[in-house]
């Protein structure tokens, strides 16, 4: 019986074989190679303004009535330069992405995130963290309903709520309780004191109204 000696081609399997694979390596880095050696030919003036890493800016920030001239890198938020540059750590690191308010300060007045305002942003402007409520070593209104009140538990989100609250109460100085529970609605408390907060917010407008 005659037999079919004709080689037959194996069949195909998948996925790439070590030939294909080194290949397309070795491709790939002839490319990566020829664009960096395009982009360092390339002249200067059609190359983008990239700030470099470590560059420095200088501001003026006006923290509690003190004006501080410093160099920040751009990419520094404010709670950074607040904690770490100028010691003023009353103002608490929580989420660092805008959800807990426990770094919130007032800028002009107004309550803004610490964590997500960059301190190039705060350049030239007037900035209250909760040490510069007080007078010397007296709390301040709001301080001291918060402390009356009993309106925290770990204290952790504390500074946040006080500088809420005082937001709240420049702008509207007898808020009723469902406006203090809207001016509070972007502090967190985990331990859940938000009755005891609430109560605090209104001594402190009873306390704000009577000039103490």
């Amino acid at each position: 019986m005659d037999h079919d000696n004709t080689d037959k081609p194996a069949p195909a399997t998948p996925g790439v074989s070590r030939r294909g694979f080194i290949t397309s390596v070795g491709t790939g880095a002839i490319g990566v190679a020829a664009a960096a050696s395009l982009v360092s030919a390339a002249p200067p003036e059609t190359q983008a303004d990239v700030v470099a890493a470590g560059g420095m800016s200088s501001v003026s920030l006006v923290v509690n009535g003190r004006r501080h001239t410093m160099l920040v890198e751009p990419r520094w938020s404010l709670l950074y330069v607040l904690r770490d540059r100028l010691g003023l750590t009353g103002t608490k690191i929580g989420c660092e992405r805008g959800e807990c308010g426990a770094c919130t300060v007032l800028i002009d007045g107004k309550a803004r995130y610490a964590c997500m305002t960059l301190a190039v942003e705060a350049d030239g402007r007037d900035i209250t963290t909760i040490e510069g409520l007080m007078t010397g070593e007296e709390l301040g209104t709001t301080q001291q309903a918060f402390a009356d009140e009993d309106a925290f538990q770990c204290g952790y989100c504390t500074p946040g709520q006080v500088m809420a609250a005082e937001s709240l109460l420049r702008v509207n100085p007898s808020p009723t309780l469902d406006e203090i529970r809207q001016g509070m609605a972007g502090n967190l408390c985990r331990c859940g004191a938000y009755a005891h907060i609430f109560k605090a917010v209104a001594k402190a407008a009873d306390l704000k109204r009577q000039g103490r």
